[in-house]
C-alpha cells in the first residue's frame, strides 16, 4: 500500500482546481470539445433557472469559451450524451450508461422517486408512448391529471418520471425545458454497452468518476446523495486500495483519497484568473467540501423562503487567484440586451488587493455578458459589501 501523504489546505485547494479543468486550455471549438469536457467531469448538471444563461451551459463555457448552447443538442442527437441523474439531473456520457443500470434497478425493485408509486397508471402511460411515439407530460390529458405538491407535477408527470428512474423510459429530447419521453430500446444506440457492472465494479467507477474531476475526496464524498450504492462503493474503495490504485492523504486530522499520478499537478501553476460561476457548478456540489477546501459557505438561496435570503435569489460565487472570494448578484436583462450587476459579497477580497480584484471582475463580466447574449454591462446599480 502507498505510503500516506501529507498536504496543506492550499495544495488540496489547487488539486483540486487543477482537476475540475476550469482554467485548461481548450484544444478544439467544436462539439468534440465539449464531449471531451463533459466525459471528463462525469456528468453536467441541468437546471432550468434562467437568471443568467442556464446551468448546463454555464458548466460547460466555464470550462470552455469556444462553447455554444447547440452543442448539447448535437450530442444528444448523435446520442453521444444521454440524460439520467448524476446527484440531480444531468447529461452523462453514454459511454458510461451501463453504471446507470444498478440505480435502475434499485428503482424497478420497488424504490419510488419522490412520490409514491401508481403501477396501472405507469402501465397506462408505458402503453401509450409504445404506440404513439415520444410524448411529453403536456400531451396527457386525463382525469388523473391532476397537480401534487411536487412542484405541481401531475400524477402522469410522476408516472414518466417514476419510468424515467426504472430505465424504461428515456428523455429523446427536449422542447425548450419539457422533456420528451421514448421508449429505451428507440432511443439507445445499438452498440452501447448493457453489462450491468458488478458491485465492485460500480463503487470502483463512482470514486474513480468523483476523483477525476474533484481532485480528492473522502469517502462521505463519494457517498453523497447516494445511499443506495455505498455498499458498493465501500468495495470499490476496498480493492482499490488493495491494488495501490488510490493514494491516501492527509489534510491536518483527517483522511482523504486521491489517484495515484494526480498529485503531479502540484508542479504546474495555477491560473489566477477570474471565474463567475454557476451556482450548481461541479466544483460546488457539495456545501461542506466548499466549506472544507475553500471557507466559503454558499449556499443556492432561490429555495429559501424570501425573508430567509441573505445574499439574494440567484447570487453567483466568484473564482479569483485559486480562492472562492465573493459573490455577485448579476441577471441578464434579454429584452434590453444588459448584463445588470447589484449586489457584490466580498467574503476573501482584503483591501489592499480590491482594486486588483474589481479590474478581473470588470473583465469577466464581458466575457460573461457575451455568453449570457448582452450588449452591455451595467455597473450604475453596484454595491460592494463586506461579509
Amino acid at each position: 500500500m502507498n505510503d500516506v501523504i501529507s498536504l496543506s489546505k492550499d495544495e488540496a485547494r489547487k488539486l483540486i482546481l487543477h482537476h475540475q479543468g476550469l482554467f485548461a486550455v481548450s484544444r478544439g471549438t467544436g462539439v468534440k470539445t465539449t464531449l471531451d469536457r463533459i466525459q471528463h467531469l462525469g456528468y453536467v448538471q441541468i437546471d432550468s433557472i434562467a437568471v443568467v444563461e442556464r446551468a448546463h451551459h454555464h458548466i460547460l463555457w466555464s470550462r470552455n469559451r469556444h462553447y455554444r448552447s447547440q452543442h448539447l443538442q448535437q450530442l444528444l442527437e448523435q446520442r453521444s450524451i444521454f440524460e439520467y441523474w448524476g446527484h440531480a439531473a444531468a447529461y452523462v456520457p453514454m459511454t458510461d450508461y451501463r453504471f446507470s443500470l444498478p440505480r435502475m434497478q434499485h428503482y424497478h425493485l420497488g424504490a419510488s422517486h419522490w412520490f409514491d408509486k401508481n403501477p396501472k397508471l405507469a402501465t397506462e402511460v408505458l402503453a401509450r408512448i409504445e404506440a404513439e411515439g415520444p410524448l411529453k407530460a403536456s400531451d396527457f390529458a386525463s382525469a388523473d391529471n391532476k397537480s401534487s405538491p411536487w412542484w405541481g407535477w401531475s400524477s402522469t408527470k410522476q408516472a414518466l418520471e417514476q419510468l424515467f428512474h426504472e430505465g424504461k423510459l428515456m428523455v429523446a429530447r427536449r422542447d425548450g425545458m419539457q422533456k420528451v419521453y421514448d421508449l429505451c430500446e428507440r432511443v439507445l444506440p445499438e452498440a452501447v454497452d448493457l453489462t450491468p457492472p458488478t458491485e465492485t465494479e460500480y463503487g470502483r467507477y463512482i470514486i474513480t468518476r468523483f476523483l477525476r474531476h474533484q481532485g480528492l475526496g473522502s469517502k462521505e464524498h463519494f457517498t453523497y446523495l447516494m445511499r443506495e450504492a455505498k455498499t458498493a462503493i465501500y468495495a470499490g474503495l476496498d480493492s482499490m486500495l488493495e491494488g495501490d490504485e488510490l493514494q491516501q492523504v492527509m489534510i491536518g486530522e483527517e483522511m482523504f483519497y486521491t489517484l495515484p499520478d494526480a498529485l503531479d499537478c502540484l508542479n504546474r501553476p495555477l491560473k489566477q484568473g477570474l471565474k463567475i460561476l454557476s451556482p450548481f457548478d461541479n466544483l460546488l456540489i457539495q456545501r461542506q467540501r466548499a466549506q472544507r477546501f475553500f471557507d466559503f459557505d454558499y449556499q443556492l438561496e432561490c429555495y429559501l423562503p424570501e425573508s430567509k435570503r441573505r445574499y439574494g435569489y440567484f447570487s453567483l460565487p466568484l473564482l479569483w487567484r485559486g480562492r472562492l472570494v465573493a459573490r455577485a448578484n448579476i441577471k441578464a436583462e434579454r429584452k434590453s440586451s444588459v448584463l445588470q450587476v447589484s449586489e457584490v459579497y466580498l467574503t476573501g477580497v482584503g483591501s489592499r488587493a480590491r482594486g486588483h480584484f474589481l479590474a478581473a471582475f470588470e473583465q469577466a463580466l464581458i466575457e460573461f455578458a457575451q455568453f449570457n447574449g448582452c450588449e452591455t454591462v451595467s455597473l450604475t446599480s453596484m454595491q460592494l459589501i463586506e461579509d
